[in-house]
């Protein structure tokens, strides 16, 4: 019920009950004791236009001031922090340089904190008025248990990353996949909207995906699901960052490109926009290893569209600001290698977007484990 009302933004009690297929005696009970928990709180429903004058009719909302929660998004060079309260409204925002590009476990953290001190200081608030954080990390996350098998920003695997913030921050943390992450983003603000299966893939330093099933994020039994740069493109090929090769993100990611640019050419590119700008201007090299992603690329999401059908995938990231990755060369190479059907295939969109957004993916995570948690302990009370 009260994911109801969040969705809805405001909703009568007796739209509650036929959404949630409740009666409106249940409604009205678990409302009331959502009501004195302050999770929700009653508003006047705006009257329709043809409505006859008389008392305005009573609709309940998410109450903004319950809880403060913080989303957190962890990108290969910055940390970037967003506040928002309950209802998800942003209080502040910051991004912070990252001291390293990988770093131990316990740096990291340090990190983590001293991002999270500076968004609170900006919004005039202190760590200890977050009633929960939601982290979004690359690699391989189990977020049920909070635990790091790989990331790319770590130096060790197997971390206990989330333990380890708990004891410093001294409330709950919620740690997931970056790319789930976006998901939930574009499920709650974006592009997902009333969308109940679509596919997410991001494109940065490395490759990710988030999948959206039923309008719940899949992430795999071990939580290692969904790795769409790992999958396999070339037998015995490039080195990718996991430690495996043939990756699909050894062809694709930003340190890939340059890797292989940097060994086959005479120019030192120092970043991707140097690539680019090589490429748009006619070297050879540059361009063939940008169309070999594309052909790559193009390969990867035939494999999507062929296991999951999904009616929508989008894809975001930096590297979406060049259309390497989605020309109409690349899409027609896509349609050539999904599997046919006279049925239109699932719609690709763009949507680039920075890393706030993907922190603010991480603070919609933090709202809804909050949800839970105090949602869990009403009923372990009234029990």
């Amino acid at each position: 019920m009260l994911e109801t009302i969040r969705a809805a933004g405001r909703i009568a009690r007796i739209d509650i009950a036929k959404a949630a297929g409740a009666s409106p005696a249940t409604v009205t009970a678990i409302t009331s004791e959502l009501i004195a928990a302050g999770l929700i709180e009653e508003c006047a429903d705006p009257p329709l236009q043809d409505a006859k004058r008389g008392r305005p009719r009573v609709a309940l909302k998410i109450r903004g001031g319950a809880h403060l929660v913080a989303g957190v998004k962890v990108s290969h060079h910055a940390a970037s922090v967003v506040i928002t309260d309950f209802e998800g409204t942003e209080i502040t925002a910051r991004e912070m340089r990252l001291a390293e590009n990988r770093m131990t476990p316990a740096k990291l953290c340090d990190e983590i904190l001293r991002s999270l001190d500076e968004a609170c200081a900006a919004g005039g608030l202190a760590l200890g008025d977050l009633s929960g954080i939601g982290i979004g990390i690359a690699g391989l996350v189990d977020a049920r248990r909070n635990f790091v098998y790989w990331s790319s920003s770590l130096r060790e695997r197997n971390v206990d990353l989330g333990r380890m913030l708990e004891a410093r921050v001294h409330c709950p943390v919620f740690l997931d996949n970056d790319a789930n992450l976006v998901a939930k983003a574009e499920h709650i603000f974006g592009e997902g909207r009333n969308v109940d299966n679509f596919i997410v893939i991001t494109v940065e330093h490395g490759v990710g995906m988030g999948i959206v099933l039923d309008g719940r994020i899949y992430r795999g039994v071990r939580g290692c699901g969904a790795e769409f740069g790992h999958t396999k493109v070339q037998l015995e090929g490039a080195l990718c960052q996991c430690g495996q090769r043939g990756c699909l993100e050894a062809y694709v990611g930003d340190y890939a490109l340059l890797r292989e640019a940097n060994l086959n050419s005479e120019t030192d590119h120092k970043d991707i926009d140097s690539l680019f700008a090589a490429a748009g201007a006619g070297e050879e090299i540059a361009g063939s290893i940008l169309d070999r992603a594309g052909r790559m690329f193009a390969m990867g999401l035939a494999n999507v569209v062929n296991i999951f059908d999904p009616s929508l995938i989008i894809l975001s990231g930096a590297q979406l600001n060049y259309d390497f990755l989605y020309s109409d060369k690349v899409i027609d190479q896509m349609k050539r290698w999904i599997v046919q059907v006279d049925a239109p295939i699932p719609e690709v969109k763009v949507h680039g977007w920075g890393d706030l957004m993907w922190a603010k993916g991480a603070t919609a995570y933090a709202i809804e484990e909050v949800s839970n948690l105090t949602v869990r302990e009403l009923a372990a009370n009234a029990g």
